[in-house]
């Protein structure tokens, strides 16, 4: 029996989109509510009922929280190094990495490849002890650096890139090689561009990983003025978290402010990078 359609529109999709609405507004709900609650005073925030709107827009906890004692311009400035260096970092070693297992010829590339999957089984919180003997060994405690190095490397990442190496003709490298090229100048000039999507969706994913690092900035930096910002916005709550709510929710409205737009504007560089790389071999 042929689905019935209005105007060329058939019902089933009208419906698919329909739910595809309201798990979007469902999602969109803590956001407006976040936003919201920046915009009006502490004492409307706790209001019942509660209303979605404020009775009236305030940008005062945006002015309270720049005058505050955590210093949100410095938190600013060490996410984005941080962010910005481990974003570089990753782009360039995962797809050197990734074409190393895909094209090279070398002994034991099956079982490290394998091994380099088992670590994405482990979580940072099995190694943090050793990781954070070496840390002081080497005198970067209260340093980016800490929080930098152990990131600058994604098993994911290789993976990712492994895949879609894979999925490129081997003719490319054959006419490079009658051309006299060596292994890293075919990587460098015929491989590399072939990859641009899955390299802008490493970009995104390492971007968003780097910004909302939290567990080990907790442990390897103390100081204000050497922390991130997930953690330094974490003391705007106050002791038993009494404090101002809004404060507190304007930090985070400003914080989420820059992975919002690099998503909106390469969404769907994600989903063409994460498709090229079709699981093969």
């Amino acid at each position: 029996m042929k689905m019935k359609s209005f105007k060329g529109i058939k019902i089933s999709s009208i419906l698919v989109s329909a739910l595809i609405l309201i798990i979007a507004i469902f999602l969109l709900i803590p956001f407006i509510w976040m936003i919201s609650i920046s915009l009006r005073a502490p004492a409307e925030a706790y209001r019942l009922p509660p209303s979605i709107f404020p009775d009236s827009f305030k940008f005062t906890s945006y002015i309270e929280l720049f005058k505050s004692n955590i210093n949100v311009v410095a938190l600013f400035k060490n996410s984005i190094i941080t962010t910005v260096v481990i974003v570089l970092a990753q782009v360039i070693n995962c797809p050197m990495a990734g074409y190393a297992f895909a094209r090279l010829k070398f002994k034991g590339r099956k079982p490290l490849f394998y091994l380099l999957l088992v670590s994405l089984m482990i979580p940072i919180q099995v190694i943090i002890i050793p990781l954070y003997i070496v840390i002081s060994k080497l005198h970067m405690l209260n340093n980016l650096l800490s929080v930098i190095l152990p990131c600058c490397f994604s098993a994911f990442g290789v993976f990712l890139f492994r895949q879609s190496f894979m999925d490129i003709p081997k003719d490319f490298e054959h006419s490079a090689r009658i051309d006299g090229a060596g292994y890293f100048w075919t990587y460098l000039s015929i491989m590399l561009p072939q990859v641009k999507t899955t390299i802008i969706a490493l970009v995104i994913i390492s971007f968003n990983f780097g910004w909302n690092l939290y567990f080990t900035p907790l442990i390897f930096l103390t100081k204000l003025d050497k922390m991130t910002l997930p953690i330094g916005l974490a003391f705007l709550k106050g002791y038993m978290s009494s404090g101002n709510v809004s404060v507190i929710m304007a930090s985070v409205s400003l914080a989420v402010i820059p992975i919002m737009l690099i998503f909106f504007y390469a969404q769907k560089y994600i989903v063409e990078g994460l498709t090229s790389s079709g699981i093969k071999g």
